[in-house]
Order: C-alpha cells, then structure tokens, then sequence
C-alpha cells in the first residue's frame, strides 16, 4: 500500500499535468465539435438568390394585413374613440367586418370569444349570472355580481365604449386588452350586440349601434 508522501506527490503531480492543458497556447489541431450542425447552419445571406421560392427571393415579403408591434393601427379601431369627432365609435369598424369575411363570422368567433373570457362572470345569456357571479352571491359578496349586458344603459352604449370596456376594464371588471386581441374584442362586441337582440324581451327593441 503507497504511503502517504507517494500518494500526495501523485495527486499533485496529476494536478501540474492537468494545469498544464491551459496554457493558452494555439493548436494546432482542429477544433472537436461533436455536434456539427450548431457550427455549421445552412443560410441564405441578404439578398441571395434561392431556387426554394418561385421568384426567387430570399427575403420573403410580409404577409398582407401584417402589422409590427410598434406600429400604431388605426386609433378607433385600437381605442374605439373617434377624436375628429370627439365621441365613441358608434358601430364596429368595417374594417374589422371586412377582415373577417363578414358580420357573421366575426359574430362566431366573437362567441367563442365571449364563452372564454365573458360568461364566467356575465353567463352564457350576458344577464349577470356567470359561475364567478354565482360564487360571489354564495359567499356574500353581491357587491360583486356583474350588471346585465341586456340593462338599458348597456344597450344605448355605442359600439366603441363597450370596446373600450372589454379592453381597460370598468370598476370590477378587469382590463382583457392585455389578453386578447384588438379585432376580438371588436368580435366579443358584435356578438353581445347579437346577443342582445336575441335576448331581448320585446320586439323591435333598440340596441344602440350599428351592429346586428
């Protein structure tokens, strides 16, 4: 069995050896690179050609209707107020209508929407009754429970206020402009105008908005 002394000479000797492989000096050898495809990537360079595209470019143009985070769309359609006129937008833009094919489509993907982020406090029906609403009362806080989406003074807002609603909030309500979406929210308005009007108790019944 090594003594001591014999066993404290190796272990400085493998020390020295291994200090001894960081020098700093060049190899020459090549560089080892078990994985070579994070050395060397297939690219193309600004401006090359490609045989991969029909025309040949490189540089791919953006997709119509693309819009970059730091542009500012157009401010009634993000805000929903219209500064010329210093008031709400009455009806949802048509450029947002026009964008999804139609009222009607925009009107479905607006309850899918509204399914997601509206009923749970608002119901199914917009009357106030959503599962969070029906905790609320349980646990007696009814100071909670959301107003009705068919309460007259809902029904005379223009289109634009209740967009500006669903995106900053109003009292208890939190602010979604954050989670969802400018044109859905514009969705999530024509669908609570369509839902209005099918809730409505009589005929003929106003709803404010140009928003069917």
């Amino acid at each position: 069995m090594a003594s001591l002394d014999t066993r404290v000479v190796l272990v400085g000797a493998l020390f020295a050896v291994s200090l001894a492989g960081c020098r700093g000096q060049k190899s020459e050898e090549p560089p080892v690179h078990p994985i070579r495809n994070m050395v060397n990537q297939p690219r193309y360079g600004p401006q090359q050609r490609s045989e991969f595209f029909r025309d040949h470019r490189t540089m791919r143009p953006l997709v119509p209707g693309t819009i970059a985070r730091e542009m500012e769309i157009d401010l009634e359609q993000s805000t929903g107020w219209d500064e010329v006129q210093e008031t709400w937008v009455l009806e949802v833009p048509r450029a947002v209508v026009r964008d999804h094919g139609g009222l009607a489509t925009l009107a479905v993907r607006g309850q899918d929407r509204y399914d997601i982020y509206c009923a749970p406090c608002h119901g199914i029906t917009g009357s106030g009754d959503g599962m969070v609403a029906q905790r609320s009362v349980a646990l007696g806080y009814s100071a909670f429970q959301p107003p009705s989406l068919h309460d007259p003074r809902v029904l005379h807002m223009p289109d634009g206020q209740i967009f500006a609603t669903v995106s900053n909030g109003v009292r208890n309500m939190p602010a979604y402009g954050h989670a969802v979406p400018v044109n859905d929210r514009w969705a999530i308005v024509t669908y609570l105008r369509a839902l209005q009007i099918s809730q409505a108790a009589e005929p003929g019944r106003e709803v404010r908005g140009g928003t069917p």
